[in-house]
């Protein structure tokens, strides 16, 4: 039996840090036992990228267990369904804070879309837009899923969010666990891209792989409004780290990769202002 811990994690270069240190340090192993501990904390919006890292070790005939978990962390895990993936029961949560866990094939497109509106975008306690802008964030969003359904070679797509009515803000993460936008990249362009050059390029407008299909990854306008709100945007995609608030962007290299690509999205749920889009054409605007 191998034991490995999970200590305080949020979406923090650490944190991200310490679940690729999870898969890279287990990867190699068969017919295993795994028991892992979360101590302190463990953000809910990150059963996304932990669901996929722990799918990928159980297909090497491995099995997980969650022998040690705070009672405040495992009711929150229960709520959103991830750990009935591991022999735990749900619990219904009255408190609708928490936006649940879902491991999709990259087929269920039309579900992931209805999911998006009723669990993300019609929630009451997000910035008040106009039903155009919800439109273009949904689309966005699902511009995401489907780069990840034609491109990742993913076979899940793990989704997952949580609302911190504390913090004033709502995190949502998607993640694969496919070939990454460096490689995906660097095969259709012929250059050498680093990780982190790759998700700049991705995060360009217009910028696509995808051929003869018109658009980009889906991220030009979530990125706006998100920069506006005063969230955050983080992806993580092979060994590259990108961040982007309002302060600017940064940058960071992990020693291993993630076995794949995380997308998370922050929105702050006490910004007074009111978003809309004044035409379908145009970018975001604010008043």
């Amino acid at each position: 039996m191998s034991e490995f811990i999970l200590k305080n994690i949020n979406t923090s270069i650490d944190s991200y840090g310490q679940l690729i240190s999870l898969y890279a340090g287990n990867r190699e192993l068969w017919f295993n036992k795994m028991d892992i501990s979360i101590e302190n904390w463990f953000a809910a919006n990150l059963c996304s990228p932990l669901g996929g890292i722990l799918d990928k070790l159980q297909r090497n005939a491995n099995t997980i267990l969650f022998s040690k978990i705070t009672d405040k962390t495992q009711a929150i895990l229960q709520k959103n369904g991830f750990l009935s993936h591991f022999g735990y029961e749900n619990i219904y949560d009255n408190n609708n804070t928490t936006i649940r866990y879902l491991k999709l094939k990259p087929g269920d497109s039309r579900y992931f879309h209805q999911y998006i509106a009723d669990s993300l975008l019609n929630r009451p306690e997000l910035p008040i837009m106009t039903n155009i802008l919800k439109k273009k964030i949904a689309e966005s969003i699902y511009e995401i899923f489907v780069n990840a359904q034609l491109h990742s070679e993913s076979e899940f797509i793990y989704t997952c969010g949580q609302f911190y009515p504390a913090k004033h803000k709502i995190e949502f993460t998607i993640s694969d666990t496919g070939i990454g936008f460096r490689t995906k990249i660097n095969r259709w362009s012929g250059k050498n891209l680093s990780a982190v050059q790759a998700i700049r390029w991705a995060l360009k407008d217009g910028h696509s792989t995808k051929e003869n299909i018109s658009g980009g990854i889906g991220l030009a306008i979530l990125r706006d409004f998100i920069i506006m709100n005063k969230g955050k945007l983080q992806i993580i995609s092979n060994n590259g780290f990108f961040q982007e608030d309002e302060l600017g962007s940064k940058t960071y290299l992990f020693n291993d990769d993630f076995p794949g690509t995380i997308i998370n999205m922050q929105f702050k749920t006490d910004d007074p202002a009111v978003y809309a889009i004044m035409q379908e054409d145009n970018i975001v605007d604010l008043f």
